[in-house]
C-alpha cells in the first residue's frame, strides 16, 4: 500500500527500468525513507490540467493516467462525399480518427490525387487560421473496394480532421454531402460530376450539399435538396459552427429551360435559297434520320449542318437533365451555366481516335458520341476518318448507348444522336 503513494514519475525513476522494460529490478530499502505527512498538502484539482501524451510510457503508467483524464484518448468523426462512375454516383463515407501519435494514414483504395491531399489540406488549414492536429490521423474511405479518384475529396477530409480535433461542431455533419478541391490558401476549386452527386444525395435522403461556389448553380437544379456554394473552407466551418456564412442557392429549372432553349448560336433561317437541301434536312430532323451531304468545297455543307439543331424539337426537362449529367461528368459545364437547354452539336476532327469518339480511358470518360446525346454529331470530310473509328460507331448507332468495360468496373453512357456526315464527290 505504501508504493501507491509514490508519484508515478518518481516510481519510474526509482525502479530503474531499462529501455525494453525487460531488465532486472533492484531491491529498494524503504527503511531509509522518512514518512511523509500528507495532511500538510493541499488537494490538487486535476480537472484544470490538460491531457499529456504518454504514448512512450509503459502501459501500466498509461492506464494509471487514464483514470484521471476526462477527455477521450481518440475521437472518431464521419463525413460524407461521393464518387462518380459513368453518369451515376455512389456515396462515400469518410471516417476520420484522431488519436495520440504523429502519423497520417489514408486507406480505402485512394489514387495518387487523393493521397496528395494531405499536403494540400495541411497548407490550407494553416493558411486559413486553423490548427493542424499534431496527432495520428487515420482516414478510411468506405466502401474500401471502390477506387477513389480525383482531388474532390479534399473538403470532406479537411472538415473531418477539424471535427476530430474539436475545431468544428460535428452535430450536423451526417446531414450533408461535402465535395471540393482545396487550394493552398483555403479557397475551393470547381469539380466535375456535380449533377449526378446531387441526384444521388437527394435519393439517399441527405438534407443538403456543400460545394465550391462555381458548381452551386449546377447542383441547385435538383429539387428537394439544399445546395450551398462556398468560396473557401472558412465559410464551411462557420456554417457548421453557427449555421450562417453561406446562402442557399435556388434555381427554377423550368424558368431556366424556357429562358435559354431558344438561344441558338446558329439559326436555320440564315440559309437563303437551297430549297431542296433545306427540305431534305427538315424531313430528316422530323424523323431523326441520319444524313450524308455530298458536294464540292464551299457548297455550304458545314453551314447547313451547324444550323440543323435549330430546327430540332426543344429539349424536355428529362432530356436536359440527362444531357447536363453527361457534360458535367466530362467537365464541360461553364461556370455561369446550370442546365444545358439547347441540343448539343459536336464536330470532332478527322484525326480523332477510337477511344476519344466512343469514350473510355483508364478512368472511363464519355466520348464525342455521348457528348452529342440528344443532339447532332457532325463528321466533316467523312472519308478522312480512320476505318476503325467508323467501325466502332456501328453498335452505338443501333443501340443508342455505349458500354465501356474495364477490369475493375463497367460503365454505360447514353449515345442517342443524329449523325450528319459530309464529303466531296
Amino acid at each position: 500500500m505504501f508504493v501507491q503513494f509514490i508519484p508515478i514519475i518518481y516510481l519510474r525513476s526509482v525502479l530503474a527500468l531499462n529501455s525494453s522494460f525487460g531488465g532486472t529490478f533492484q531491491p529498494i530499502n524503504f527503511s531509509t525513507y522518512q514518512p511523509i505527512n500528507l495532511s500538510t498538502y493541499q488537494p490538487i484539482n486535476l480537472s484544470t490540467y490538460q491531457p499529456i501524451i504518454l504514448s512512450s510510457y509503459h502501459p501500466i503508467i498509461l492506464s494509471s493516467y487514464q483514470l484521471f483524464t476526462k477527455k477521450p484518448i481518440s475521437m472518431l468523426v464521419k463525413t460524407f462525399g461521393s464518387a462518380v462512375y459513368g453518369v451515376s454516383a455512389t456515396t462515400i463515407t469518410i471516417e476520420v480518427n484522431v488519436a495520440p501519435g504523429v502519423n497520417f494514414i489514408l486507406v480505402g483504395l485512394p489514387d495518387n490525387a487523393v493521397k496528395e491531399s494531405h499536403k494540400r489540406i495541411v497548407a490550407a488549414l494553416r493558411n486559413s487560421g486553423f490548427k493542424n492536429p499534431g496527432k495520428e490521423v487515420v482516414i478510411n474511405m468506405a466502401p474500401a473496394d471502390i477506387r477513389k479518384e480525383g482531388s474532390a475529396y479534399d473538403l470532406p477530409i479537411a472538415i473531418g480532421i477539424l471535427a476530430g480535433s474539436e475545431q468544428v461542431n460535428p452535430a450536423t455533419l451526417d446531414q450533408f454531402i461535402l465535395m471540393g478541391e482545396l487550394s493552398l490558401d483555403g479557397s475551393l476549386q470547381p469539380i466535375r460530376g456535380v449533377l449526378p452527386i446531387a441526384i444521388q444525395a437527394r435519393r439517399e435522403g441527405f438534407k443538403g450539399l456543400i460545394l465550391p461556389a462555381d458548381n452551386a448553380k449546377e447542383a441547385a437544379i435538383v429539387d428537394g435538396l439544399e445546395v450551398y456554394g462556398a468560396k473557401n473552407i472558412s465559410e464551411v466551418v462557420d456554417f457548421f459552427q453557427t449555421g450562417k456564412g453561406m446562402e442557399r442557392v435556388i434555381v427554377d429549372i423550368r424558368q431556366e429551360l424556357q429562358k435559354s432553349q431558344h438561344n441558338m448560336e446558329f439559326d436555320f433561317s440564315d440559309v437563303k435559297g437551297a430549297e431542296n437541301i433545306k427540305r431534305a434536312l427538315e424531313i430528316a430532323a422530323a424523323g431523326g434520320h441520319n444524313v450524308i451531304l455530298i458536294g464540292p468545297p464551299g457548297a455550304g455543307k458545314t453551314m447547313l449542318a451547324k444550323r440543323l439543331p435549330g430546327i430540332l424539337p426543344p429539349l424536355s426537362i428529362d432530356e436536359a437533365l440527362e444531357t447536363t449529367k453527361i457534360h458535367s461528368v466530362a467537365g464541360k459545364i461553364r461556370k455561369e451555366t446550370s442546365l444545358i437547354c439547347a441540343r448539343p452539336f459536336r464536330s470532332p476532327h478527322h484525326t480523332i481516335s477510337d477511344v476519344a469518339l466512343v469514350g473510355g480511358g483508364g478512368i472511363p470518360q464519355p466520348g464525342e458520341i455521348s457528348l452529342a446525346h440528344n443532339g447532332v454529331l457532325f463528321l466533316d470530310e467523312l472519308p478522312e476518318f480512320k476505318r476503325t473509328v467508323l467501325e466502332v460507331m456501328r453498335q452505338p448507332l443501333e443501340e443508342r448507348k455505349v458500354t465501356i468495360s474495364r477490369a475493375r468496373l463497367t460503365v454505360e453512357y447514353p449515345a442517342s444522336f443524329m449523325l450528319i456526315a459530309s464529303m466531296n464527290p
